[in-house]
């Protein structure tokens, strides 16, 4: 034989694999992929920006990407923050709390713009993502949507912000897109009316929004399906208490 060729082996799942419970991995082919009713209604898009100040450049910058989002043919909601309280100072019953949980739950794409203070997102920002819950029940506000991050500044050029939302993003099981925008020096970017003046600044928000509803248009239908767990198909099986009591000596395996 050649032994330049390589050799062709079958992987048995009970001798390569033993701690897999096979019934639970079945085997991803394109046809799962495939949509059967694709959605009808314009891609749904919740932003969350984190500052409360009257001339918020972080505002301002959500604003900005709600126009592009809206021209890209998005159905578009910007959250206020004002009033929101503390997470852990009021219960998840408080009319602002609700209002943010109903608006990410409607959502299909979310973008966070986060100014850049002390190094890092604003205690706003971080509030906002905290009173979201991972779980509720059987309902997840956030896993499978997807998410753009940006951030201002107000000295030299840093990603410090925008790389916490990013790892908050995958935390909360969202599909985060590539790309992402900082922007340094906000108070020359934007105009007395608060809008964004021509630059490549600018061009780059306009690439980030078109790739949140590319990506947006190509998942929000086989969401459920591509963050489906085989861990968590495992644990909901009825036969997973028995395997956990044997697991621990308390049954016979």
């Amino acid at each position: 034989m050649d032994k330049s060729e390589p050799t062709a082996r079958t992987l048995r799942l009970t001798d390569e694999l033993p701690h897999l419970s096979a019934a639970h991995l079945p085997v991803p082919t394109a046809a799962q992929l495939h949509v059967c009713e694709p959605f009808t209604h314009a891609p749904r898009f919740l932003i969350l920006y984190g500052s409360l100040r009257a001339r918020s450049y972080s505002r301002f910058l959500a604003q900005e990407a709600a126009r592009l989002l809206e021209a890209l043919g998005g159905d578009v909601r910007i959250y206020d923050a004002h009033g929101l309280p503390l997470p852990d100072d009021s219960t998840a019953d408080h009319p602002k709390v609700q209002e943010l949980r109903a608006l990410s739950l409607w959502s299909e794409g979310q973008v966070w713009v986060s100014p850049e203070r002390h190094g890092n997102l604003t205690g706003v920002m971080k509030s906002q993502i905290d009173w979201l819950p991972l779980s509720e029940g059987s309902v997840r506000p956030t896993q499978g949507r997807t998410l753009a991050v940006m951030q201002v500044s107000g000295g030299s050029q840093s990603f410090n912000a925008v790389n916490s939302l990013r790892l908050l993003g995958r935390w909360m099981r969202m599909i985060t897109i590539p790309n992402q925008s900082s922007v340094p020096m906000a108070y020359r970017e934007f105009d007395d009316d608060g809008r964004m003046k021509p630059s490549p600044l600018y061009e780059r928000i306009v690439d980030v929004c078109e790739e949140l509803m590319k990506f947006t248009l190509l998942t929000r239908e086989r969401a459920d399906y591509l963050v489906d767990r085989y861990s968590e198909r495992k644990a909901s099986a009825p036969d997973r208490m028995t395997e956990l009591a044997a697991d621990i000596g308390l049954a016979k395996p």
